[in-house]
């Protein structure tokens, strides 16, 4: 019997990632990046944070537990800290990444089989070694898939590099979890923690429209993609991208509107607000939609399961999708 509720969005650190990673010019290079949508004291709260707060919860399994059954949660699908995806590592330091993190996920979820299904990581930045990463993820760690952030360096995911990497997915069944880390809004948004509050959204927002205008979900109809943070802004605003459609040659890419694309992929309901969460189902079906929690972070939530009960117009089916048949189904627990 599979689990009467699953979150799908919730996150562990590997200390030996970042072992592996500390002193590297790259690092260093992608933290002044981060720093630049941020503020000293956002930063600064951050790193209190994940000292003392996040610590125990991103990697003692008993303090995870423990939260999880206050919230009334069975299973999580865990996935990396989005800060351990390394996009600027070289094969042979990506490749040792990789690998350090999927063993770790592998063995939490061997160790715990009725509570946690994983979400492995690839090194996006090397097409050909991700498609090898994400084969021996499924096929023999028993990972479900994996979680990439929303766009490769410069690359977006509809880059016809990661074609391969797309056609890999489909044909494994993998699940694939699009999660996004920082904005390329810069010092714009970096006061009152707007890099994180309306950029992870707008983030998540520009590689899924790069993703449906791309044909990308025409090209592999199997995919199994879940958007987290409820797809950023897009599915409140689609009707914008389907008029584009309508009336703009460029935007006219697909053999179907945005729309109907939208529908074929899976979003967290971690929009926080129920009628939110409502108008979310409303565009993209109750079949799409999971429990989220963004486990343990500060902008997640510690009550799933409350504000889903709030959402109204939802029948008893449609929760019960919600809460875990839907996940089940997505990660083939059925």
């Amino acid at each position: 019997m599979s689990p009467r509720t699953i979150d799908m969005h919730a996150h562990v650190l590997v200390p030996e990632v970042e072992e592996m990673v500390a002193g590297e010019p790259g690092r260093a290079a992608e933290a002044a990046f981060q720093a630049r949508s941020s503020t000293r004291a956002s930063n600064d709260h951050n790193r209190h944070l994940f000292a003392d707060v996040y610590g125990p919860k991103l990697t003692d399994i008993p303090t995870r537990l423990r939260d999880m059954a206050a919230m009334g949660i069975e299973m999580q699908a865990v996935s990396l800290s989005p800060t351990q995806y390394h996009y600027w590592a070289e094969p042979p330091l990506a490749e040792k990444l990789v690998e350090a993190a999927n063993n770790r996920l592998a063995g939490i979820c061997r160790d715990n089989p009725a509570n946690f299904v994983g979400l492995g990581a690839a090194a996006l930045q090397h097409p050909s070694l991700a498609v090898e990463q994400l084969r021996h993820a499924v096929k023999d760690l028993g990972l479900r898939g994996v979680e990439i952030s929303t766009r490769v360096g410069v690359r977006e995911l509809a880059d016809p590099g990661l074609e391969p990497f797309w056609a890999a997915a489909e044909e494994l069944g993998a699940v694939v979890f699009i999660h996004p880390l920082g904005c390329t809004l810069g010092e714009r948004i970096a006061p009152h923690y707007l890099g994180n509050v309306i950029g992870n959204p707008v983030e998540t927002t520009v590689a899924l429209s790069h993703f449906i205008f791309s044909g990308i979900l025409e090209r592999y109809p199997g995919l199994r993609i879940i958007a987290a943070h409820g797809g950023g802004y897009l599915p409140f605003y689609i009707a914008r991208s389907d008029h584009a459609y309508a009336v703009r040659p460029e935007s006219h890419s697909t053999p179907h509107q945005p729309s109907h694309y939208l529908r074929r992929i899976w979003f967290d309901a971690l929009v926080y607000a129920p009628e939110a969460v409502a108008t979310l189902v409303a565009q993209v079906g109750a079949s799409q939609v999971v429990l989220g929690t963004d486990y343990p972070f500060d902008m997640g939530i510690d009550n799933p399961l409350e504000r889903l009960a709030a959402v109204p117009g939802l029948s008893e089916s449609d929760r019960t999708a919600i809460t875990g048949a839907n996940a089940a189904r997505l990660l083939g627990l059925e």
